[in-house]
């Protein structure tokens, strides 16, 4: 399935889900403040009646909500400003609560024998809708920061650094890999240091249009190398970080056109596979992260490093090779042992291709 079709399904039921929980949580509330108001005796209705609409306003929302997220983060934020962004997304959330509601609010009406405004105009003058527009905003600025957290450390890590996991060091077993442009410093003085940078912004970008499929997080960027990370049995999974070197090298090429136009060049970029023990903290008090400690990150970087001695795009420790299911799609090529520094043990390395 294509990764922008599973990507979206994802983010819509996670929408969906938040948008019916936030919603029923307010209509219950606002259910018997209004019965208040109304003089209905509110133990005459079940709460499921009730919750019903929070479902419906849910799901509309939700789906409202995931589109204009999925068209903006993908396509469209990338060339707007963030003011612009906010301002449009805004009118776009507000005229989306109006016909929602338009519909919803004549069901409240008749089913629990309330009198809510509902007529043309109703809205502009309506103390309730003026409350919800603001409840949706808190919602909307919570869930976008969980969201933001989730892409800033990766899926599942922003909850383990609110319980405090990383407070003390774990360990654990996990795959490293380095990406790094190749002739990087000849290609910074063949455009310029300003198109260099808008290079690697765009080389950037389309890596992170993938990521997600090969459920890497990445760990952080340094100038021109990405260093991507997964829990070992799910780089291992469907080769998923062989898998997304490749798939990755094959969306620069098929924008090839638009490289050469822009920069004059295609970049291509060589990686390094190392994976194994290694130990896992919260680190920082003004500026908090996950950091990495272990051999496993030296070593990968090392790897990495001999690619250009090898003339060889993607190099990997024989030890992740074993435990991978290679297709035979891929070919290996033993390159040798890999001395290293301050260690007596060698490290059998690797090259992988495509056949």
């Amino acid at each position: 399935m294509n990764s922008y079709v599973v990507q979206f399904l994802r983010l819509l039921l996670l929408t969906i889900v938040f948008w019916i929980i936030a919603f029923s949580i307010f209509i219950f509330i606002r259910y018997f403040a209004i019965g208040s108001e109304e003089g209905v005796i509110v133990t005459t209705y079940h709460i499921s009646d009730i919750l019903y609409f929070g479902v419906i306003l849910g799901v509309l929302i939700g789906v409202i909500f995931t589109i204009t997220e999925f068209l903006f983060d993908k396509f469209l934020s990338k060339n707007l400003s963030l003011a612009l962004v906010l301002t449009e997304k805004f009118i776009i959330y507000l005229l989306s609560i109006i016909l929602s509601l338009n519909y919803v609010y004549p069901l409240v009406e008749e089913a629990l024998n309330l009198n809510i405004s509902n007529e043309d105009g109703w809205w502009k003058e309506s103390r309730h809708f003026w409350l919800l527009v603001g409840y949706f905003l808190v919602c909307s600025i919570i869930f976008s920061f969980i969201k933001i957290a989730n892409e800033k450390f990766g899926s599942g890590v922003f909850f383990n650094f609110l319980i405090g996991k990383y407070r003390n060091p774990k360990e654990e077993k996990r795959i490293f890999m380095f990406l790094d442009l190749q002739a990087s410093t000849t290609i910074a003085e063949q455009i310029g240091h300003y198109r260099y940078s808008e290079l690697i912004q765009d080389c950037f970008y389309d890596l992170n249009r993938i990521v997600s499929k090969y459920n890497a997080d990445i760990y952080q960027y340094v100038g021109d190398e990405a260093v991507l990370s997964w829990k070992y049995k799910t780089g291992i999974k469907k080769n998923n970080c062989v898998e997304l070197f490749f798939h990755f090298k094959s969306r620069i090429e098929k924008k090839q056109k638009r490289y050469l136009k822009k920069y004059g060049l295609v970049p291509k970029f060589k990686a390094g596979i190392h994976g194994g023990e290694l130990i896992v903290t919260e680190v920082g008090s003004i500026k908090k992260e996950i950091a990495y400690h272990g051999d496993v990150i030296n070593t990968c970087a090392r790897i990495q490093g001999e690619c250009n001695k090898y003339n060889e795009t993607l190099l990997c420790s024989n030890a992740i090779i074993h435990d991978l299911k290679l297709s035979s799609k891929f070919k290996t090529k033993y390159i040798g042992d890999l001395e290293l520094k301050g260690k007596e043990e060698t490290l059998k390395i690797s090259a992988i291709k495509l056949n």
